[in-house]
């Protein structure tokens, strides 16, 4: 039910073979995507060589090493017409911690804010152009349940930055429909990644359907957003948290 005909696709933050880009790339590539996956060491060419795909480098808080990644794709694949935003959260060799708001310096809520919601910026701003020019794009961008619906306590800066995700994604929406493009947002809730700790599993065995998401799951609602086929759905936040968001009395029972 998918359309891409060999549509040109990027997904960034596919770096872990467990995460939701590289499950979103599997399952572009399977689908007859020509797809770039992207992440911010060496290792992304691992996941490449598993799925067949060309890889690059880059850091997508740096507008420069974004202009170079679309500039590679374009000489390799042809112009980006599938954008995924999945870059955000985790980055290797960066660590935060949880911290109150009062607590944050400076310096750790620029980067969260750069890391998060810069990124998705950075990428967008470089993948119109193209998506005007041939009158079609796709672009869906990974948020989060915690911003836009709920929130986790020492998590402010995170929580700011992927409910910006929905405001900008409203904003291209809008901005871009008649040129063809279309723009939403997945938001994710407890998914069992490699980087899920144990206390974020246990929230998931007490969602509604019992269990923690997979990526698999998460890729499954990015592809249709990113499809051919998915050419009415614009502005739209799909929430992919197993019902979790539903529940009022947490911990009543």
């Amino acid at each position: 039910m998918f359309g891409f005909n060999n549509r040109v696709a990027l997904v960034s933050g596919a770096g872990s073979d467990e995460g939701i880009g590289f499950a979103i790339a599997t399952a572009l590539v399977s689908a007859g995507a020509r797809v770039c996956v992207t992440a911010t060491s060496d290792r992304i060419f691992e996941r490449a060589a598993a799925l067949g795909c060309m890889a690059h480098i880059a850091d997508l808080t740096d507008p420069a090493q974004v202009a170079g990644l679309f500039g590679a794709v374009s000489a390799q694949l042809g112009s980006v017409e599938v954008l995924i935003n999945n870059a955000g959260m985790v980055q290797t060799g960066k660590h935060f911690h949880a911290v109150k708001l009062a607590e944050m310096t400076d310096a750790d809520w620029a980067a969260h804010l750069a890391l998060n919601i810069g990124t998705t910026f950075h990428c967008i701003r470089a993948a119109l152009p193209a998506m005007q020019a041939s009158g079609y794009g796709r672009i869906v961008n990974i948020g989060s349940v915690t911003g836009p619906l709920v929130a986790i306590e020492g998590a402010s800066a995170y929580a700011t930055a992927k409910a910006a995700i929905t405001g900008m994604t409203r904003s291209v929406a809008l901005e871009y429909g008649r040129d063809g493009i279309t723009c939403n947002a997945v938001l994710p809730g407890w998914i069992a990644t490699a980087s899920s700790n144990e206390a974020e599993l246990r929230a998931g065995h007490a969602t509604p359907v019992g269990r923690p998401g997979s990526p698999a799951e998460v890729a499954a609602c990015a592809v249709f957003l990113g499809s051919e086929a998915a050419s009415y759905v614009n502005g739209a936040m799909l929430v992919v948290d197993g019902g979790n968001t539903l529940i009022e009395m947490k911990g009543a029972f």
